[in-house]
């Protein structure tokens, strides 16, 4: 059964050689709370989140349809490790980042409120995915992905573009003074990046964040899609909105086969 035209997908540009994906939440078989609002048809890929199991299957058989390469599925920890997506044989292997040269591969990360960037080497010789939650994000792991991303191709000073995708906005990401600190500690230009809401709570910025992370590894060409997960529930799932019974959605980026 072909599903590929009831997929909603965004499409990012990173360069004519990359191919990118990002999956919203229609066009697979959940149902309930990781299906649509309606409760039918959710295309969740997350593993750990008690969606059953034989759907979490056939939604990522839904998407490798649209990949040249099943995707490389892992464990995200919060953390700020970056492997090679070719090693990736399945969730056994626990990082945050991954990052590849060889064409058709497909870098995967899975977020329902975290941050998901792809990058992409200029010249197409090398591809990265990141997942960016507040603690990885605080922790390095976009400067991480960049440095990989250059060493993978063997070119330190690689002009690399970046796409950042659908996470909890600015408006939605209401924490503690803990949080604001830490960002605040090692992006101290990003003066705007957060803002006090009332005693001890503060809204923090992710977005905002990451693009001081790019600059700080001479990364300036940077296309954020703005879209909030917690604001919109047709098209996202969202942990801060609905809990643990909600999906998780693909980020997906690679190099594009010469026959493609």
């Amino acid at each position: 059964m072909d599903f590929k035209n009831e997929l909603a997908l965004l499409r990012p540009d990173l360069g004519s050689n990359v191919g990118a994906l990002f999956t919203e939440r229609s066009g697979g078989v959940s149902s309930g709370p990781w299906g649509t609002v309606e409760g039918i048809m959710g295309l969740n890929v997350g593993s750990r989140v008690s969606d059953n199991a034989a759907c979490v299957r056939m939604n990522r058989s839904i998407i490798s349809q649209m990949t040249p390469s099943e995707p490389r599925w892992m464990t995200q920890v919060h953390g700020t490790r970056v492997v090679r997506a070719e090693e990736v044989a399945d969730e056994s292997v626990e990082a945050d980042a991954q990052v590849t040269t060889v064409p058709g591969v497909v870098c995967t990360v899975q977020v329902a409120d975290c941050l998901p960037v792809l990058l992409a080497d200029d010249a197409g010789r090398g591809v990265a995915a990141v997942h960016a939650g507040w603690r990885s994000l605080a922790g390095g792991v976009i400067e991480n992905a960049v440095k990989a991303l250059r060493e993978a191709v063997g070119d330190d000073k690689a002009r690399v573009r970046a796409w950042l995708g659908p996470r909890i906005g600015f408006d939605d990401f209401e924490t503690g003074p803990e949080v604001a600190q830490a960002f605040q500690a090692r992006y101290p230009r990003a003066k705007d990046a957060v803002r006090p809401v009332g005693e001890g709570k503060f809204l923090v910025s992710l977005a905002a964040f990451a693009k001081e992370a790019l600059l700080d590894v001479g990364v300036t060409e940077v296309e954020d899609c703005g879209l909030s997960t917690v604001a919109d529930p047709v098209r996202f799932y969202s942990f801060r909105r609905d809990g643990q019974k909600t999906g998780r959605h693909a980020a997906m980026i690679w190099i594009k086969a010469t026959s493609q």
